[in-house]
């Protein structure tokens, strides 16, 4: 397992800064964010000087208000354009992939109305019809598209790995996968453990944060149980720090890589 983090919480400069940073530190990658309206591929000539500098980029997170399950055809549509751009941008970095939830924040069955306006058939056809989209995508690129879970407050669709492992073998394309962010699963997973053995080598992006969206280390998750869970089930991907930091992060970033190392499996 390779330990990263969001670039926006690195101290530096520039990306070259944050990976002098990264390898002073014990972090191997950088996870970027993928801002809306095709910004990220304006970032081209930045990220390909990185590439060359050797700077790990293995994932980016998008960053934008609408998704590939948005309810308006029209978002849907622009959502799945964006990813596209994501992950061709990616495939050009020797990037891993891109990541996407169903939906954020667009609705919620904890919260009034209750009743979204789509049933849950119709939910799962406008998302495989999505991610096979993207699948073929990627496929292409030679990259992989995660389908993330997220918490039953941030979307109605997709909350837990199982889900998500469903929906990704629907399409028939071994380049959906699906990440697991150790805050959503903390909310929906009774056990999470036993939910990374279950769904096994579809998880193949993991973003850490702890019970309360801190740094790991600064709640009651028990790293120790998940991180083992991992091992067993033979992961070797990317721990990326997806989390609000409490504290300067020069101090906390360093603490974050001494404290995961100290709960990886020795075995």
């Amino acid at each position: 397992m390779k330990l990263a983090c969001q670039e926006q919480h690195i101290p530096g400069a520039t990306l070259e800064d944050k990976w002098d940073f990264c390898l002073r530190h014990g972090f191997e990658g950088i996870e970027l964010r993928g801002a809306d309206g095709f910004r990220f591929r304006e970032r081209l000539p930045e990220l390909r000087a990185a590439h060359r500098a050797g700077v790990v980029m293995p994932s980016v997170c998008p960053a934008t208000d609408h998704f590939i399950g948005d309810f308006d055809p029209e978002r849907r549509r622009d959502a799945l354009a964006q990813m596209k751009s994501l992950l061709s941008v990616m495939a050009e970095i020797s990037g891993v992939g891109a990541m996407t939830p169903a939906s954020w924040g667009m609705f919620s069955r904890r919260l009034p109305p209750f009743e979204p306006p789509r049933s849950p058939a119709e939910d799962r056809e406008v998302l495989i019809e999505a991610l096979a989209e993207l699948g073929a995508h990627a496929e292409r690129e030679g990259v992989v598209i995660w389908l993330e879970p997220l918490n039953r407050y941030e979307d109605h669709m997709v909350n837990r790995l199982a889900q998500a492992a469903d929906l990704a073998r629907a399409t028939g394309y071994d380049a959906v996968q699906i990440v697991g962010d150790l805050y959503h699963m903390n909310i929906e997973e009774a056990d999470p453990a036993r939910a990374i053995r279950e769904v096994g080598s579809l998880l193949s992006h993991v973003q850490i944060g702890d019970s309360n969206r801190l740094q790991p280390g600064a709640g009651h998750l028990d790293f120790a149980a998940v991180l083992g869970a991992l091992g067993d089930a033979g992961y070797d991907g990317f721990l990326a720090m997806e989390c609000g930091i409490d504290g300067d992060p020069a101090d906390v970033l360093p603490d974050v890589s001494a404290f995961i190392r100290s709960n990886l499996p020795t075995r």
